[in-house]
């Protein structure tokens, strides 16, 4: 699958540091425009780290991160992220309609509240991940599965140019998952740079078109063909792993 050259997200040198203990280690990574990439690698390596590193969440001690070329805060509008689903307080008296709505707030900004446009924008986002009928429950009541929608609707009708999602498929099932991996190709077909922590190797080469190995160092970076080998693997989990036997 040919790429165009355009770079999506750049990391330059970035490290990042917990009570002086590296988490990421002086990564430099090109994340082209248009692709789903996976990040890959053991509980630890900073994967989930480099996504709120990129969003500015997360401050690095050392490095650069641009999107699109400009600082993340010049261009945040054009990002939207799926965080993981332990970080969200899910007794929080909303309902998924509302959750939905709050992704138009970027392009409203905090003074003007959503309107029909939005509304109908936010009830096309249920539709898409099969939620419309939920509209009005509350987050609490639903399932992990279903929550888990619920925030992807809220990045969609965001209508981003990039989309970071944090271990998505984390407590879904599998027909959520396969729903989920729909729309993330939709997503890639129509132009959009789709980044996904993910931890089962079995599924790489059938989501994803690129693919990041992380351990606090990066251990490669490319297209799935090319680099997601026996070799990678072992670099990355410091085990002797097997492609064929993934698949």
């Amino acid at each position: 699958m040919e790429k165009n050259n355009k770079i999506a997200i750049q990391i330059d040198d970035l490290t990042v540091a917990y009570n002086y203990k590296p988490v990421l280690w002086d990564i430099d990574l090109a994340i082209p425009e248009g692709v789903l990439m996976a990040i890959v690698g053991p509980n630890g390596a900073g994967k989930s780290t480099l996504i709120k590193a990129v969003l500015g969440i997360i401050k690095p001690i050392a490095g650069t991160v641009t999107v699109f070329g400009e600082p993340y805060k010049k261009q945040y509008q054009l990002v939207a992220y799926v965080p993981q689903k332990g970080s969200v307080d899910w007794d929080f008296p909303t309902t998924a309609l509302d959750v939905v709505l709050m992704g138009t707030y970027g392009s409203l900004g905090w003074i003007k509240r959503p309107g029909q446009k939005q509304k109908k924008e936010a009830l096309e986002a249920l539709e898409k991940v099969g939620m419309l009928e939920f509209k009005n429950r509350q987050i609490s009541q639903l399932s992990g599965g279903q929550q888990q929608r619920i925030f992807l609707a809220r990045a969609l009708v965001q209508n981003a140019s990039i989309y970071l999602m944090d271990e998505p498929f984390q407590g879904v099932d599998a027909t959520t998952e396969r729903a989920i991996v729909n729309i993330l190709k939709e997503l890639r077909k129509s132009g959009k740079t789709v980044v996904v922590v993910h931890h089962d190797l079995q599924t790489v080469p059938e989501y994803f078109d690129w693919v990041t190995f992380l351990n606090v160092k990066k251990i490669a970076t490319g297209s799935v063909k090319d680099i997601f080998n026996d070799d990678n693997l072992t670099k990355t989990y410091g085990i002797n792993y097997k492609v064929s036997v993934l698949n």
